[in-house]
């Protein structure tokens, strides 16, 4: 079979470093029965590692050559590949089918990487955990703390639905080809249906994004048509403050009390 040459559209970098690859199969801590989805499985640097200690694993692959590779490589009572774009892959039909909690691993494509995150954000009502490799920036954006440069859209949204934690940072002569890029890796486990307690969901993701939409605004300009100044006041929130010195509580807040002012 001849080598495979990394397609650029794609986003392919592959991961070559094997005391690495060694690291994340121990964090990933899998057991025989677990239904795993990997997203991206490239050459199978995590492929192979993780069938011999699975008793099935489903992989989702969009490049048609990696597909027919694994195909040839692997027994199909053994891997499951499911041929497709993560970004509207329907990960909820394998967790219902399956009728347990799905974990998802992945190196994520950088070129994709944030719409992905939000697509994979709508199924944590069926997935027990994620692990992924993601681009650092991204990965620090994701758990930035309100008051920092890097937190956005992206931080609120994911910290409202998930617990996350930065596990390995990854140079990038881990990978073939080298990114220009360094990466990490970090775990998302959703947090309980209790604990998210926006009353409207919509309203919810509605409201962050106007704010972060100009983000260098005060909130009394970037949302503007969606919350006045009075409402502001009442929950104790500064109408000169800008998106990135909220909280995720705050945002909670400043949606559920506009949705009960609309009744």
């Amino acid at each position: 079979m001849r080598p495979h040459v990394a397609r650029k559209r794609f986003g392919q970098n592959f991961l070559v470093d094997q005391q690495l690859i060694a690291d994340i199969v121990h964090l990933l801590a899998v057991q025989r029965d677990d239904l795993l989805v990997e997203i991206g499985p490239g050459l199978g640097a995590l492929t192979g590692p993780l069938l011999r200690r699975l008793d099935h694993l489903h992989v989702v692959e969009i490049d048609r050559d990696i597909v027919a590779r694994l195909r040839q490589a692997y027994a199909p009572g053994k891997l499951t590949v499911h041929a497709g774009d993560a970004l509207v892959f329907a990960f909820g039909e394998l967790a219902n089918t399956a009728g347990t909690g799905l974990r998802i691993v992945g190196n994520l494509p950088y070129n994709i990487s944030t719409p992905l995150l939000f697509h994979l954000a709508g199924f944590g009502n069926c997935v027990r955990d994620m692990h992924f490799m993601l681009q650092k920036e991204v990965v620090e954006r994701m758990v930035a703390a309100p008051g920092s440069g890097e937190f956005g859209r992206l931080s609120v949204m994911l910290q409202y639905r998930f617990v996350m934690d930065r596990l390995l940072d990854v140079p990038p002569e881990a990978f073939n080809p080298v990114p220009k890029v360094h990466s990490a890796v970090v775990r998302l486990i959703p947090r309980p249906a209790a604990a998210l307690s926006a009353i409207d969901a919509p309203l919810f993701a509605k409201l962050v994004s106007a704010a972060f939409a100009q983000r260098r605004k005060m909130l009394r300009n970037s949302l503007s048509g969606l919350v006045d100044d009075s409402l502001l006041a009442v929950l104790g929130i500064s109408p000169a403050c800008r998106a990135e010195d909220l909280s995720v509580d705050d945002y909670i807040r400043l949606a559920n009390s506009l949705k009960i002012e609309r009744q």
